[in-house]
C-alpha cells in the first residue's frame, strides 16, 4: 500500500526525456537506414549515437568520446552512409583504424547497415596479401577501412590509386593509432588526401597527441562527450588479487575454476607469455585459444571466430584485442599481466559488460606492480575491493600447475624450433603437439619419442 503514491510521480518523471530523440528517424537518419538499423536489431539510438548523428548529419567535424562499448561505429557509419546517399560516389570514405581486427569489424557493420542500398566497402591491412588488396582497390569501393601502414604503402606502390576525392575521414580509437607510433603513416595520408573533407575523431580516451592531431585534422570540430572522466561501466563488477609472482599460474587455474562456465578473456603482456599460458591451460584441459600480433592473420581471425562462436570458453590476448573487439559474451576479463599504461586498463575490461550487459574483471597484483596498481585506481577515481579467495585451495593446485607448466616450456622450445627448422606460420597451439594425450587428468604419460 505504501507503494501506491508513488505511482503517479514514476509516471510523471520520464517527462523531460520525452523531448529527446528516441529513434534514429528523430536524429534525422533516412528511412532506408533506419530499416537497415532496425534489421540490425538497434531499436534506441545509444547516447553517443544521440550526440554525434545530428551534428554530422549537419555537416560538422567531429570529436567523439565515449567509453569503449557505446555504439561508436553507427555513431560515424549512418551520417557517412546518409552522405553517400545523397551524393553517390566511389573512394568517399576512409576509416582509420589502429588493428587489423577493429578493421574487420568495422566493415561487417558498413555492410550489414549498407546492404540494401549496395554499398561496398574493402579492408586493407597488414598479413594479407597485397595483390589481392590493390585489384579491390582498382575496382573503388564506397569505403576503405584501412590500417595506417597498409595503406600508406598502397597510396605509393599501387599504380592508379588516390584519394584525391575523399569527402569523409575517421579515425577510430584516434589516441591508440598515433601511440602506436603511426604517427608518421598519418601525416602522410592527411597530405594526400582533400582539404575540403569532413573529419571525425572517436576514442574512449584522449592523448596529448590526439589534441595534435586535432589542431591539424579539424575545422571548428564539436566535441560530442558522453563521458567527461575516463570511467569504466557501472554494470561491470571490478576486483583485484594481490598475490606472490610464483604463484600466478596457480591463481589463474583456481579462478577459471571458481567461475568455470563462464566465457573469460585474459590478457597477457607479452606475445610469448599469451602463448605459454594458453599451452599450460590447455595441458590442464581448459579450452584456451591465443590471439597475439605473432600469429598469422588467418589465425588470428580463426582464434577470434572460435571464440565468437563460443566453440572455446577462454582467449588469451595481448592488447592487440583490447580496442573496441565487439564480443557479446564475454562474462570476465582477467589481467593476467597489469596494464603498464593505466589508460589501456579502461580498454581491456571494456571487452565486458558492454551495451547494458553485466560483467566481471580481476586484476592479478604481484608484489612487482602495486604502483601500476594504484595509478589504474587514481585514473578511474575508484578503490577496487579484492575478490575473495581460498588461499588453501590454491595451494593444492601447484603441482599440477608446476606439471604443466614444464609441459608449456617443453612445448613452447618445440614449437620455437619447428618454426625455425620449417620457417613457416605454424603458430596455433590448437593442433599442438597432443597435449591431452600426454596429460590424463594429471597423470603423466610416457612421452612418445
Amino acid at each position: 500500500e505504501e507503494g501506491q503514491p508513488a505511482e503517479p510521480e514514476a509516471a510523471v518523471e520520464p517527462e523531460p526525456e520525452a523531448e529527446e530523440p528516441r529513434t534514429f528517424k528523430d536524429l534525422g537518419v533516412t528511412d532506408v537506414l533506419c530499416e537497415a538499423c532496425d534489421q540490425l536489431g538497434w531499436k534506441v539510438p545509444t547516447k553517443i549515437q544521440v550526440e554525434a548523428i545530428p551534428v554530422a548529419l549537419q555537416g560538422r567535424d567531429i570529436i567523439g568520446l565515449a567509453e569503449t562499448g557505446s555504439g561508436k561505429t553507427g555513431a560515424f557509419a549512418l551520417p557517412i552512409l546518409q552522405a553517400l546517399l545523397e551524393t553517390p560516389q566511389r573512394l568517399f570514405a576512409l576509416v582509420l583504424t589502429p588493428t587489423r581486427e577493429l578493421a574487420f569489424q568495422i566493415s561487417e557493420q558498413f555492410e550489414a547497415l549498407g546492404s540494401s542500398i549496395g554499398v561496398h566497402s574493402t579492408v586493407i591491412v597488414g598479413g594479407i596479401d597485397t595483390m589481392s588488396q590493390s585489384l579491390a582497390l582498382a575496382k573503388k569501393p564506397h569505403v576503405i577501412i584501412a590500417t595506417p601502414g597498409r595503406l600508406v604503402d598502397h597510396l605509393e606502390n599501387t599504380k592508379g590509386f588516390n584519394l584525391r576525392a575523399l569527402k569523409f575521414l575517421v579515425m577510430d580509437e584516434a589516441d591508440r593509432i598515433l601511440n602506436m607510433d603511426f604517427e608518421t603513416e598519418v601525416d602522410k595520408i592527411l597530405k594526400v588526401i582533400p582539404r575540403d573533407r569532413k573529419t571525425f575523431l572517436f576514442s574512449a580516451t584522449m592523448t596529448k597527441k590526439v589534441q595534435k592531431l586535432q589542431r591539424a585534422a579539424l575545422k571548428n570540430p564539436v566535441k560530442c562527450a558522453v563521458s567527461s572522466k575516463y570511467q569504466t561501466v557501472e554494470k561491470l563488477q571490478q576486483y583485484y588479487i594481490f598475490i606472490p609472482s610464483k604463484f600466478k599460474d596457480s591463481y589463474l587455474v583456481y579462478i577459471l575454476n571458481e567461475l568455470a562456465g563462464n566465457s573469460f578473456m585474459i590478457f597477457c603482456s607479452t606475445c610469448n607469455n599469451t602463448q605459454r599460458t594458453a599451452l599450460l591451460l590447455r595441458n590442464l584441459g581448459f579450452t584456451a585459444i591465443p590471439l597475439h600480433g605473432q600469429m598469422s592473420q588467418n589465425k588470428r581471425l580463426g582464434s577470434l571466430n572460435k571464440f565468437k562462436a563460443k566453440a572455446r570458453s577462454i582467449l588469451l590476448a595481448t592488447d592487440v584485442a583490447s580496442r573496441g573487439l565487439d564480443i557479446p559474451h564475454v562474462d570476465v576479463v582477467i589481467n593476467f599481466d597489469i596494464p603498464t599504461h593505466s589508460k589501456d586498463y579502461i580498454h581491456r575490461v571494456g571487452r565486458t559488460a558492454r551495451a547494458g550487459r553485466s560483467g566481471k574483471s580481476i586484476t592479478f597484483v604481484t608484489q612487482y606492480d602495486v604502483e601500476l596498481f594504484q595509478r589504474i585506481e587514481h585514473l578511474i577515481g575508484k578503490k577496487l575491493p579484492a575478490f575473495p579467495m581460498q588461499e588453501e585451495e590454491v595451494m593444492m593446485l601447484t603441482e599440477r600447475v608446476a606439471e604443466a607448466q614444464r609441459f608449456a616450456r617443453m612445448e613452447l622450445r618445440e614449437q620455437g624450433e619447428k618454426k625455425r627448422s620449417r620457417n613457416d606460420n605454424d603458430d596455433d597451439t590448437e593442433e599442438a603437439i597432443g597435449v591431452r594425450n600426454r596429460v590424463v587428468g594429471g597423470k603423466k604419460k610416457k612421452r612418445k619419442a
